[in-house]
């Protein structure tokens, strides 16, 4: 619930003595009485300040607060709801009243329950900017909620950055009672630099989404449609990269599912984190045909000392994969692992990684309570490797060929947790199973 208004701090004093205080009735102190002791129950839930949005979509949102049994269980409820109605993205503010009932109808235990909402404007802007996988971009937004009254997104996209720039176009839909259950349409062109590849890739196109909870998981089904345009960045270009180059359409199908218990996304210090993909392409139109798996495991654990462990690994994945960098095996250069023509990195059919990282506070603990706390020592220990595959050979034999040459580095740093948004980190990395023409 949002906070209360301060009282106002001048102004004429309101001096109150005792002989001006009114006596309270019989029956004022009988039904106050009554909500601390007894039942009570929620006969009445107002939403007061709506404008466009249409009431229907609302009353799954409430409907528990009716079911509130006591006093503290109508705050509990009346909380749970008003979060869900600040996680519908319509409302800017959302504040709970709660008072005894008044009216002919009114019951001696009776409370009604009044919701006062401020909606967004029907268009909003937004400028930012974002860092990670060294790479720096300017995002402008522009936002329609709530553009039929019942919680959909209508929302527009450019980032431009020093390697990629991109516009898009999405609407989105929940499904009234169940946010997690939406549905979206997304329209777009995307076009990227890989310099490790010597590639400049364009793509355009559509894709219709489908999210949903089933049980502990949260899945999403996906078609995308895509005509992809691949060129040389460079006159230098390797051949195999050449031969890479054209247009080409894909359309394929997608299946997503998650698992994640983490108290963070950002730096986590308990919970795991399960993630499954699959891509078939192929089926469906194109001229693009694949199947594509992958998945990563990830368990994080506190331990003495306010240290905590955590254990990351993506077992093997097919289709087309690159490996190295800060976000899969520190020490290498951004996907520099692996097969490559003429100093182009062409990347691998399968691909495994792993990690061990070990947080702690600073030595010494400066700055204990306060802004030290948002850095933690840093020590890892990364793994992986990545090939073609010849697929005459037998599963034993795709094993082995993954279980040689591994790449693998270990070192130390320091990460600064900038909130719940991003970390950044300070590493000494010493990569270890160099092979020739890594980077």
């Amino acid at each position: 619930m949002g906070s209360l208004d301060p009282l106002p701090m001048q102004g004429p004093e309101l001096g109150v003595h005792a002989d001006d205080i009114e006596t309270p009735e019989m029956e004022q102190e009988s039904k106050q009485e009554v909500l601390e002791n007894k039942d009570v129950i929620v006969q009445h839930v107002h939403i007061d300040g709506l404008g466009r949005t249409k009431e229907d979509c609302l009353t799954y949102e409430i409907a528990g607060v009716f079911r509130a049994k006591n006093l503290i269980d109508v705050m509990k409820r009346a909380h749970e709801a008003r979060q869900k109605l600040l996680r519908l993205g319509i409302f800017r503010q959302v504040e709970v009243v709660i008072d005894t009932s008044q009216g002919v109808d009114a019951l001696p235990n009776g409370l009604d329950v009044t919701f006062e909402v401020t909606e967004l404007r029907r268009m909003t802007g937004s400028y930012n900017t974002m860092v990670g996988n060294n790479e720096g971009s300017m995002v402008l937004g522009l936002k329609l909620p709530n553009v039929f009254g019942r919680a959909e997104k209508l929302t527009f996209q450019f980032s431009y950055g020093t390697k990629e720039t991109s516009y898009g176009l999405s609407f989105f839909k929940p499904q009234p009672g169940h946010f997690e259950r939406n549905f979206a349409v997304n329209f777009y062109k995307v076009t990227g630099q890989f310099p490790w590849s010597s590639l400049r890739e364009t793509d355009r196109g559509v894709s219709t989404e489908f999210s949903f909870p089933l049980w502990k998981t949260n899945h999403t089904l996906k078609w995308e449609g895509v005509w992809r345009e691949l060129g040389c960045l460079a006159r230098t270009a390797s051949f195999a990269v050449r031969e890479e180059s054209g247009h080409s359409l894909k359309s394929s199908l997608s299946h997503a599912m998650v698992i994640d218990t983490r108290n963070s996304t950002i730096l986590p210090r308990r919970g795991a984190l399960l993630k499954i993909n699959q891509e078939l392409a192929g089926y469906t139109g194109g001229d693009a045909s694949f199947l594509k798996e992958d998945f990563e495991l990830q368990f994080n654990k506190r331990l003495f000392w306010d240290s905590g462990l955590f254990l990351w690994f993506l077992p093997i994945c097919l289709f087309r994969f690159y490996l190295g960098g800060p976000t899969s095996v520190r020490g290498f250069s951004m996907y520099s692992i692996g097969p490559q023509s003429e100093g182009d990195y062409l990347g691998g059919e399968v691909y495994w990684a792993g990690a061990v990282h070990l947080y702690t506070p600073l030595p010494f603990r400066p700055g204990k309570g306060g802004f030290g706390d948002l850095f933690r020592t840093h020590f890892f220990l990364n793994a992986g490797n990545l090939c073609n595959l010849n697929y005459g050979d037998g599963p034993r034999a795709h094993l082995s060929k993954l279980a040689e040459c591994i790449r693998w580095s270990y070192g130390a740093g320091i990460v600064l947790r900038l909130g719940n948004i991003a970390r950044l980190e300070l590493n000494y990395c010493i990569p270890m199973g160099v092979q020739s023409g890594d980077r």
